[in-house]
């Protein structure tokens, strides 16, 4: 039996990064206009309307989605139907205290997710650039006991290989390596147990009561990363909220390969046979420091053809 007697909400964080005031709060900040890095790169912030997008799949394969909420700073996308009722926007400002203001710090927003007023118990989170590609059902989320079930890929030699090439290469490990393992290493310390895997780059499942729990557990140490206003090494992965839910056993895994979750990068050109090949059920359009302006048309130009039926989260 479908088990769609849950309420479910789905969360997205969202940035227009081409917003001449959001730019000025942000190089206040890092104290220039341009920076190449993978914690700080145009691609970190680009809007290439993927949100528009990503609603118009949810509206294709999520219909069942209960109410959805676009946090953002300060900001609404033009294109967005404000009246609809089953969308509303959330400032940080509603769910974050003043410490972290402002914050370009995705790492430190997501601990504050589950404070949003009304949220369901049980909810969905996605970055813009993440999209369903086939229909899914709450039971694609959530099993029979309410638990959820989380999408992970083990990399059972990956940790070796990073830690070989810091030690004896000198590559330092990506800030989003970096902040993973923080928080496999909390969870070591509490549990005994490392958890070598790595969560699946898309829309994740989550229990609102098991985000507090977590919050509790670990508060010392999630407070120490708060006026962490832009992505920092200590910052604090929400993949702890994962990994806690596995050591605990409340949670149900399920290992994806790329026929599953395909984590697309938009310089690569490669990646759209791929995609067709391999018609995942989720797929993210990934852009970086690696990408250009030339890419991100390609990707919005995509997207328009593959999504082109205008959902009703528009004006």
């Amino acid at each position: 039996m479908e088990n769609n007697h849950y309420e479910i909400d789905l969360i997205y964080l969202w940035v227009d990064g081409s917003d001449p005031v959001w730019q000025d709060k942000r190089n206040a900040f890092i104290g220039k206009t341009e920076e190449g890095s993978s914690t700080n790169c145009k691609g970190r912030y680009a809007n290439n309307d993927e949100l528009k997008y990503s609603l118009r799949s949810i509206e294709m394969y999520a219909p069942w989605i209960r109410q959805i909420f676009i946090v953002t700073d300060k900001q609404v996308p033009q294109w967005l139907d404000l009246s609809n009722p089953k969308v509303k926007i959330i400032d940080h400002t509603e769910i974050m205290p003043e410490v972290c203001l402002p914050s370009f710090n995705s790492s430190v927003i997501e601990h504050f997710l589950y404070k949003i007023p009304g949220l369901s118990e049980r909810f969905l989170f996605a970055n813009d650039d993440m999209f369903l590609n086939k229909p899914v059902l709450p039971s694609t989320f959530y099993a029979e006991d309410g638990l959820p079930i989380i999408r992970i890929t083990y990399s059972r030699l990956r940790d070796w290989f990073l830690m070989f090439k810091k030690r004896f290469l000198g590559i330092p490990l990506k800030n989003y390596v970096q902040i993973v393992r923080n928080s496999a290493k909390l969870v070591e310390k509490r549990f005994g147990n490392y958890y070598n895997v790595k969560p699946h780059h898309n829309i994740d499942a989550y229990l609102k009561s098991d985000c507090q729990h977590v919050e509790e557990m670990f508060n010392d140490e999630i407070s120490k990363t708060l006026s962490n206003h832009m992505r920092q090494a200590n910052d604090i992965q929400r993949s702890l909220y994962t990994f806690v839910a596995i050591a605990e056993k409340r949670c149900h895994l399920i290992e994806v390969t790329q026929k599953t979750s395909f984590r697309f990068h938009i310089q690569n050109i490669k990646h759209y046979d791929k995609l067709k090949r391999y018609d995942p059920v989720f797929f993210c359009m990934n852009d970086s420091e690696y990408a250009n302006d030339d890419d991100r048309k390609r990707v919005k130009e995509f997207l328009s053809k593959r999504f082109s039926k205008k959902s009703q989260f528009e004006k």
